[in-house]
């Protein structure tokens, strides 16, 4: 009874090892499967739903974000398409400035940066929605129609951006705490360095800045 017992644990650990293996091998083709998608970003045009939320999984916490796409049709939309193709995850927080705003939107990849660097966003009329404590906007270059994938959480009640052209396009529902613990101990150097965030994307944050605070993963929420 005994050696059988000790075959059923035998097959059972190598059941539990095969699917183990089979598992990682299916998250690292999920992984490859969304990094492939992200390099091509003319194929990302999924239209958001009214309204929905995305989970931000973040080293602080998590951080839950209510987009409302009557706010701003194009910002929601893209919005989506990045969350739901995994180009947040490992997103580093590179810009804290306490009492004004945290900045993130550079991907890891610098192959995926690359891609991205010359799809400017629309701009979305303005007056629904002011950039008030827990919004999210797009960063912009000050010039017209110069969104990108940078997006920023307001601290406080930052109106002035408003005439701008930085159009709110959700808010935090959940977690704005954690938001407001995000490590700010760099505060703008890193943005200053911006070049170098997007050609060497996470190793060169991981080497210069390894206290930010990042998204592990950010999924849209069903």
């Amino acid at each position: 009874m005994r050696r059988v017992s000790v075959i059923a644990a035998v097959c059972s650990v190598a059941a539990v090892s095969a699917f183990a293996v089979l598992a990682t091998a299916a998250s690292g083709q999920s992984a490859l499967g969304k990094t492939s998608k992200l390099l091509t970003p003319a194929a990302l045009t999924a239209k958001a739903p009214a309204l929905f939320k995305a989970k931000l999984d973040t080293t602080k916490g998590v951080i839950v974000i209510e987009v409302h796409r009557d706010w701003s049709p194009l910002g929601a939309d893209r919005f989506y398409n990045l969350v739901s193709n995994g180009f947040f995850d490992g997103v580093r927080f590179f810009r804290v400035i306490p009492n004004f705003m945290a900045q993130f939107g550079i991907n890891g990849n610098p192959a995926v940066n690359a891609a991205w660097d010359k799809v400017d966003l629309k701009d979305d009329p303005g007056g629904k929605q002011s950039n008030t404590r827990g919004t999210i906007s797009y960063g912009n270059t000050g010039q017209p129609n110069s969104r990108g994938t940078q997006v920023f959480i307001n601290y406080k009640d930052n109106s002035f951006l408003d005439a701008q052209r930085f159009t709110p396009f959700g808010t935090v529902v959940e977690g704005m705490e954690v938001t407001d613990k995000l490590n700010a101990e760099y505060g703008s150097n890193p943005q200053n360095q911006q070049g170098k965030i997007v050609t060497e994307g996470n190793k060169f944050l991981i080497a210069n800045f390894p206290k930010l605070d990042y998204v592990k993963t950010a999924t849209v929420v069903k």
